[in-house]
């Protein structure tokens, strides 16, 4: 139970603001609130720094482009040679990411681009290739794609999704509009896998991260 002492308002500010952002990320973030482009808040693009460098992971894909937030964030922190495949219908979102990353002094040899549907790409990327996958973009659409991001981890690899919390309305059981009923769902269904170790981060808008359990004899 929560104790009623705790200002766990302050505490999330202060989370929050724990890690001072590059200028890049500054403006990268700028760019996804001018694009009205959802994308990992700098608490969430911590965390994913902290995962990415701990799996040493080589290889993730990021389902939404997020203006190259999440890219930055990752890249960052994935060893030399790492390879981020980002997806996204938006053309807009993408060029941001470019920016983003030279921005950055990330080489644009790491990020592969993709300009199309989700939906159309997924299926076509490989079985237990990747080793993390960012689920961000319009939350709608979480449900249908989430099948996809638990299939393209490898064993040991991590799914995080971004904004798992839906603005706060997810813990709110009156709350039935579209997006949260389907990100509440999204949820349990994490929960609920067998094949996944998750927890709920309440860094952002919320984060589920989920670990792909190794296959067991």
């Amino acid at each position: 139970m929560a104790n009623s002492g705790v200002d766990y308002v302050a505490n999330w500010v202060f989370a929050e603001d724990f890690i001072p952002p590059s200028e890049a990320l500054v403006h990268a973030r700028a760019r996804a609130r001018e694009l009205a482009c959802p994308a990992p808040s700098p608490g969430v693009g911590a965390l994913l720094e902290v995962l990415a460098a701990t799996l040493r992971a080589s290889s993730a894909v990021e389902i939404g482009t997020s203006a190259g937030v999440g890219a930055v964030h990752l890249l960052s922190a994935m060893p030399p040679g790492a390879i981020v495949t980002s997806v996204d219908i938006e053309a807009e979102h993408q060029n941001a990411a470019r920016e983003a990353l030279l921005e950055a002094g990330l080489p644009l040899t790491q990020i592969r681009l993709i300009n199309s549907r989700p939906s159309e790409v997924l299926p076509r990327l490989a079985n237990a290739a990747y080793d993390m996958v960012l689920l961000t973009g319009p939350k709608a659409d979480y449900a249908d794609r989430l099948a996809d991001a638990i299939r393209l981890l490898t064993p040991g690899g991590v799914l995080v999704v971004d904004g798992a919390l839906a603005e706060g309305k997810v813990p709110d059981p009156a709350r039935r509009d579209k997006v949260t009923v389907t990100v509440r769902e999204v949820g349990r269904a994490l929960r609920d896998n067998e094949a996944l170790t998750v927890a709920m981060v309440a860094s952002g808008d919320g984060a589920l991260i989920a670990v792909k359990r190794p296959r067991t004899r």
